[in-house]
């Protein structure tokens, strides 16, 4: 009676872990593509401030925190091409604590060391002449570990080529250099398969717009 009873309660509880795993996929399901569609300031903060409601219920799962922070560096983006710098940092003071929570979940991940590059691309944005020394070679060494620990990665590539495209001739850029990239980063979409419905699979637009430049 005591090992059917035990059987029962393993049972139920199996079941509420399967449920709750499930309709956390749902979730998470309806909003990934967002991260290659939304192209406002305002939808992308919407979008974050939902995975972030996802992030709080999820507190084990890193890649709720890794959108969420994806949303404000996309945001920081679209500020410094309407040269609006100083509302850079505002946005990577919400990011730093989401892409610091998926890095302690998801340790040595190359999506995060992507990030990682992004982040610190866009801190360095808001101030070019005086910091790139610290946040410049720290987006390079972030690019350099994402490629390390995945060199299949194709939004390494990407983010090498968008480097070396808009970075003026004198300072090493190169768009010759950047399509290159860009082409590889394509070559690398060709075969990339997602780890899951929810694992990152975003940039392969980009990289067909800037090959269409």
């Amino acid at each position: 009676m005591k090992k059917a009873a035990l059987f029962i309660t393993l049972l139920l509880a199996t079941t509420a872990i399967y449920a709750q795993s499930e309709k956390y996929i749902k979730a998470m399901e309806n909003l990934v593509p967002g991260i290659d569609t939304t192209q406002t300031q305002d939808g992308l903060t919407e979008l974050a401030n939902s995975f972030e409601r996802i992030a709080n219920a999820e507190k084990t799962q890193w890649l709720p925190y890794y959108y969420a922070a994806l949303c404000y560096v996309n945001k920081a983006n679209m500020f410094f091409t309407s040269q609006q710098t100083d509302q850079i940092d505002p946005l990577m003071d919400k990011a730093e604590p989401l892409l610091s929570k998926a890095e302690e979940l998801e340790k040595d991940n190359s999506e995060v060391y992507c990030l990682k590059k992004m982040f610190n691309s866009a801190k360095m944005m808001a101030d070019p002449m005086n910091r790139f020394m610290t946040f410049g070679m720290a987006a390079n060494e972030a690019l350099e570990k994402a490629k390390a620990l995945n060199p299949e990665n194709p939004r390494v590539y990407l983010l090498e080529g968008i480097d070396k495209y808009y970075t003026p001739e004198q300072f090493g850029g190169s768009k010759t250099e950047g399509k290159k990239l860009f082409e590889e980063a394509s070559k690398k979409f060709d075969s990339f398969k997602s780890l899951s419905s929810i694992h990152p699979a975003w940039g392969a637009g980009q990289v067909k717009y800037f090959l269409s430049m």
